[in-house]
């Protein structure tokens, strides 16, 4: 063979054949090519080393000169009904201060001082001094965050944090309530749909309307002032389906001011507070009345006592003007106690319990957000069939009034009181007989129109207004105290019912220089507030409120011609 090509050797062993190569030349050729191989491996290595440490160098650069993101879970926005933000999410960055990078303490101090001219420096330079990290301005401005980052102090340290906004400020801050830094919900909508609003990619729509709460709110600051209350509270609901349009409770506060507020003054009167409300229970009783058949409209009712006893307490008329021989109708006009007794008692405590119950007033009411209040529970018996009749020795909350009146003004129907605009068709099960809701909306309108009745400043001109008036003493320790809360729930328009609203004063005064003005176009004017009750006080309130919203609710939703 050719001296340059591999031999090949052909051996005999033991009858086996065995097929080889010469090793010489190939050996030699393949200890070069591995050592080439090895070098080159080396040298690939530590040129990978350093690129990864010249990666992480300029990492680390990059981070300490830009917002650091650490908290970027979405969080829906909420709107009301027309679409106006009610709390919105917003990016901002924060800018803490880490003393230990400092390398010149007196030219940081120097350049802080000339972009942030208001700080007190006093207290930053102690922060410095402890030599750990701290924060040096919260949301900063886009002006002042470039001028910073043009420092190039690396003891400046930005991040970039996410931001609950509420636009509206005190206006919803007792339904929208707020969340923590840490983006959870703790209070009202923020805490009851916290996983929605965090996994939701479009906002999430109330039936709320800002423009109308504006109103709401702004009467009841109005005569918190006149009447000298302690607070107040307005519910303004679609009695057809249960959508509340206006929820407030007094006082209230700014959410995003994030302070902790310990004052029970500042409780939602609205969902939370749990109160007896005196003779707007009176409704009720008749209403059971009717739905039981026990007694009609013009059922008379003769020789009614001006007192009588239950066990070791008197129940008393509350006028000793009422006649002593009225019809079921006039009771509820004149609101009468006696009276009442008389109709709950011929519903039987069975039935009106019963009743009381399939109106959601006796038990806690399932609700958007989870600051409901629990109406105290009692023991049944002839008595508290009688007190509770007429509104004494109950308690319930101004939502679950709201969501009652509203089941009795419309039909009959079940509803659900919400917060939440669904735009569904609800199916809708019937609680009352068919004839009670026109009886008793005649009746409340009589309240309103007629002169022995208690509500007749709600007589708002084109709009019919309906309802009934509640002045009940607050409990207190061991009986009742002389304050009082005064409660007025109307209807309107009353001949095809739309919407109800609760007005309540909590412990009201009377004012004697206030001018009270007839809305019946009448033109009668009366100065100041002879008696201290719902009639003079909450009803004039609500009268107020319908003036003002009614137009809106006119044109808006096209409810009232």
């Amino acid at each position: 063979m050719d001296k340059n090509h591999s031999r090949f050797i052909l051996e005999e062993n033991n009858d086996e054949f065995q097929f080889g190569k010469s090793k010489s030349n190939i050996d030699i050729k393949f200890n070069r090519i591995a050592f080439i191989f090895f070098v080159f491996f080396i040298i690939s290595l530590i040129y990978s080393i350093h690129l990864a440490h010249l990666g992480a160098r300029k990492s680390d650069t990059k981070i300490s000169n830009q917002p650091k993101i650490t908290n970027l879970i979405k969080r829906a926005d909420i709107i009301d009904v027309n679409g106006t933000f009610l709390a919105k999410t917003v990016s901002s960055i924060d800018i803490g201060i880490n003393p230990v990078e400092i390398i010149d303490q007196k030219k940081l101090l120097i350049n802080l001082r000339y972009i942030f001219p208001n700080k007190n420096y006093e207290i930053v330079k102690s922060n410095i001094e402890k030599k750990k990290f701290f924060w040096f301005e919260k949301k900063i401005s886009e002006e002042n965050y470039e001028k910073l980052m043009k420092l190039g102090d690396k003891s400046i340290k930005p991040e970039e944090k996410i931001r609950r906004l509420y636009p509206q400020k005190n206006l919803f801050s007792h339904i929208i309530g707020r969340i923590d830094d840490d983006n959870i919900g703790i209070s009202g909508l923020e805490k009851s749909l916290d996983e929605q609003l965090k996994n939701n990619d479009t906002s999430i729509q109330l039936s709320v309307d800002k423009d109308i709460q504006f109103l709401v709110r702004e009467e009841l600051l109005k005569y918190n002032k006149i009447f000298k209350t302690l607070g107040s509270a307005a519910i303004l609901m679609n009695v057809n389906n249960g959508e509340i349009i206006s929820i407030v409770s007094l006082p209230d506060f700014d959410p995003n001011q994030r302070n902790t507020i310990t004052d029970v003054n500042y409780i939602n009167r609205a969902t939370k507070g749990v109160y007896e409300l005196g003779s707007v229970f009176k409704t009720f009783t008749l209403a059971a009345a009717l739905n039981e058949k026990t007694v009609k409209p013009e059922t008379e009712f003769k020789n009614l006592k001006k007192s009588i006893k239950c066990g070791r307490n008197t129940i008393s008329e509350y006028d000793n003007k009422i006649p002593s021989n009225l019809t079921a109708e006039q009771i509820l006009i004149r609101s009468g106690n006696i009276g009442s007794v008389r109709i709950g008692q011929s519903v039987g405590l069975k039935d009106y319990k019963k009743f009381l119950n399939n109106l959601n007033l006796i038990n806690p009411i399932n609700f958007d957000i989870e600051e409901v209040g629990l109406p105290v529970s009692f023991n049944w018996g002839k008595c508290k069939l009688a007190t509770v009749s007429y509104g004494h020795g109950i308690t319930t909350t101004i939502l679950q009034l709201a969501n009652a009146y509203s089941i009795i003004a419309n039909g009959g129907y079940q509803i659900h009181p919400t917060l939440i605009k669904t735009n569904q068709n609800l199916k809708r099960e019937r609680l009352l007989k068919k004839d009670v809701s026109n009886k008793i909306n005649s009746i409340l309108r009589k309240i309103v129109t007629l002169k022995e009745g208690t509500a007749s400043l709600a007589n708002v001109k084109g709009y019919e207004v309906g309802g009934k008036t509640g002045t009940a003493q607050k409990s207190a320790i061991g009986g009742y105290s002389k304050d009082k809360i005064n409660t007025f729930v109307s209807i309107f328009p009353i001949s095809k019912p739309k919407y109800s609203l609760v007005v309540m004063l909590d412990e009201p005064k009377i004012n004697s220089e206030y001018i009270y003005h007839y809305r019946d176009g009448s033109g009668i004017k009366y100065k100041g507030t002879p008696f201290n009750t719902a009639g003079w006080t909450s009803v004039e309130v609500a009268g107020q409120i319908i003036e003002k919203i009614g137009p809106i609710l006119a044109t808006k939703y096209k409810e009232i011609n």
